[in-house]
């Protein structure tokens, strides 16, 4: 049994972390995220590339609820455009990592590339695991004010997206 570390030093960053400009977030497949057949329910895709752009921000110092208009107000990013494509299947137990990866910022509008590889399986054949992405989506993300009309994003979030290298297209 694993022991509980003894200062908050030695936890791991739940929050994942930034390689070459690209976040990744490791997940568990629980049984509650799979169908009947123990397999990942489609919709489950997208709250783990939802977990995966808000724990990119955060590690940022982008936080929900944290970033002010220039009124003083509360702005919220809200999704506006998802293309997504379901490539292969993940099964209850499976470690997966959702990789996040900024594709274009603007004061308006953010757009990044997500996409979920499985990191490890539980697969009782000892295979090793799949290559390549399972699931891949380009999310656009508008940015809106408390009344629900477009906003604009301050300049110390732009500089933090702007420090980030973009990947091409």
């Amino acid at each position: 049994m694993a022991e509980t570390p003894e200062n908050e030093d030695d936890w791991p960053c739940l929050d994942g972390r930034i390689t070459g400009g690209e976040h990744v977030l490791p997940v568990r497949v629980y049984y509650e995220d799979t169908d009947a057949g123990g397999v990942v329910y489609h919709a489950n895709y997208l709250r783990f590339c939802e977990r995966g752009r808000t724990d990119f921000l955060r590690l940022l110092g982008i936080h929900h609820g944290a970033v002010k208009g220039a009124d003083g107000h509360a702005l919220h990013f809200v999704v506006r455009r998802m293309n997504c494509e379901f490539l292969r299947p993940a099964r209850l137990n499976d470690v997966l990592e959702v990789r996040t990866r900024l594709v274009k910022g603007s004061r308006v509008r953010v757009v990044v590339r997500q996409a979920v590889h499985v990191a490890h399986t539980d697969d009782e054949t000892g295979a090793p695991p799949q290559t390549g992405p399972i699931f891949t989506a380009q999310v656009e993300v508008a940015v809106i004010d408390d009344s629900g009309r477009p906003a604009r994003l301050p300049n110390e979030v732009m500089d933090r997206l702007a420090a980030l290298p973009a990947a091409n297209g």
